[in-house]
């Protein structure tokens, strides 16, 4: 029975015919309002929300096309959020610029704004003494040549299998969650400086792990920032990875590590090691001239220059890039990457990226190639958890393509064994 007769606006459901229309549980009714897909209005008497039938049925269309085998068309996929914007060059948080936010808040604060919509000053991440222990045992265990994404990667795995509450996908335990399992992988990474106590902010603790300088307030803000802008960056080939993971209701930790596999690859996270070696192979030779040419004669791009996303300049590279200038041990480095821009002009007209900005930081205090990498790795693991966040809250499984098959027609005569 409809809790309210069809009036000039148009019928109105119950919760539950809502959710039963939408094939959904009705607390995802709740959160589809929560992110504007759907408006609500209280019942009368106050009881329980009515929603609008033809709201109600237009989100129903849409989830079946997205579910619909084949509905693709060719096109590229598209997946509601409402997490980040990328729109003339810019980028944005919720709604808010998001190279402002980083310029202003931490990466703690904007990865609580990015999960939640509310500000936390102040706030910092600690992780609890046995997820640590459990993390660092098990990286502990590979070998010296294992990379810092091998070390994130099974600090993941052994922190969820020291978590026994980790199946709760309440919004409000994955929360927890992600407020512990960042630290955990940071404190995995290896050992830190003695007085550090896996305490106080995010990158004074990375920094540890990353480089034997030591660190002043200008030098951390940097680390900080880049962290923070790199929280999230729309549907990347990790974060789509994630999604597909929490379609399927994986829990937090094994949708991180569904990221992290994805970054493994070379065309997703290696791009900023790649310019770090360019700009200590310029550094070291003085010029970029015979460099870029042999990038070029060898048929690779040139890494850290132009984004598919922006036709300008990266608004990230743009703040990191303004901040470095800041630090004197930068001079030599932002020196090489203006005679790497210049030179590479003459072939291709590009901007430098995120990635070419994160090498000048990661090559001007001697740490490793892959420090980048690190870096990405630990601030996009906010965003990871808050792209989780946003698909638990969507219908199961509904990441489910079909495939296009090209094989043999069947039937096919059974195959011959080889002879021995």
């Amino acid at each position: 029975m409809r809790d309210q007769e069809p009036g000039p606006e148009g019928r109105r459901l119950t919760t539950r015919e809502a959710a039963e229309l939408l094939g959904v549980k009705p607390e995802t009714v709740y959160a589809y309002v929560s992110r504007g897909h759907l408006s609500s209005r209280r019942a009368p008497g106050g009881r329980g929300s009515t929603f609008d039938a033809r709201e109600v049925e237009t989100l129903a269309r849409r989830n079946r096309r997205e579910s619909a085998p084949g509905s693709g068309s060719g096109a590229e996929l598209s997946v509601r959020t409402a997490l980040t914007l990328i729109e003339g060059d810019r980028y944005y948080f919720r709604g808010v610029d998001a190279t402002e936010l980083a310029a202003r808040h931490s990466y703690e604060e904007v990865a609580e704004w990015l999960w939640t919509g509310r500000l936390r000053p102040g706030v910092t991440f600690t992780a609890p003494a046995a997820s640590v222990a459990a993390a660092r045992r098990a990286a502990g265990a590979l070998p010296e040549h294992a990379g810092p994404v091998d070390r994130l990667r099974v600090a993941a795995v052994a922190a969820a299998a020291a978590d026994p509450l980790r199946f709760d996908l309440a919004e409000k335990s994955v929360l927890a969650t992600a407020r512990t399992l960042i630290p955990t992988l940071v404190a995995a990474l290896g050992p830190a400086d003695p007085t550090d106590r896996d305490e106080g902010p995010l990158a004074r603790r990375l920094w540890g792990r990353l480089s034997g300088r030591p660190a002043d307030d200008k030098t951390l803000r940097v680390l900080d920032t880049a962290l923070a802008l790199l929280v999230d960056h729309d549907l990347a080939a990790s974060t789509l990875a994630v999604r597909v993971a929490a379609s399927a209701r994986a829990h937090a930790y094994a949708a991180v590590s569904a990221g992290l596999g994805v970054l493994e690859g070379p065309l997703h996270g290696a791009a900023s090691g790649l310019a770090h070696k360019l700009i200590v192979e310029v550094l070291d030779r003085g010029d970029a001239g015979p460099v870029i040419a042999e990038e070029l004669r060898a048929g690779r791009r040139i890494p850290g220059l132009g984004h598919r996303l922006y036709t300008g300049e990266d608004p990230r590279a743009r703040l990191l890039f303004t901040l470095l200038r800041e630090l004197p041990q930068c001079e030599p480095a932002l020196a090489a990457v203006h005679d790497i821009v210049a030179t590479a002009a003459r072939h291709t007209p590009l901007h430098a990226n995120v990635d070419l900005a994160l090498a000048v930081f990661t090559a001007s205090f001697t740490m490793p190639a892959t420090a980048g990498e690190t870096i990405f790795a630990v601030g996009r693991t906010a965003g990871w958890i808050a792209h989780a966040l946003e698909e638990y809250g969507e219908r199961p499984l509904r990441m489910r393509p079909s495939g296009m098959y090209v094989g043999s027609k069947p039937p096919q005569p059974l195959p011959r064994p080889l002879p021995e």
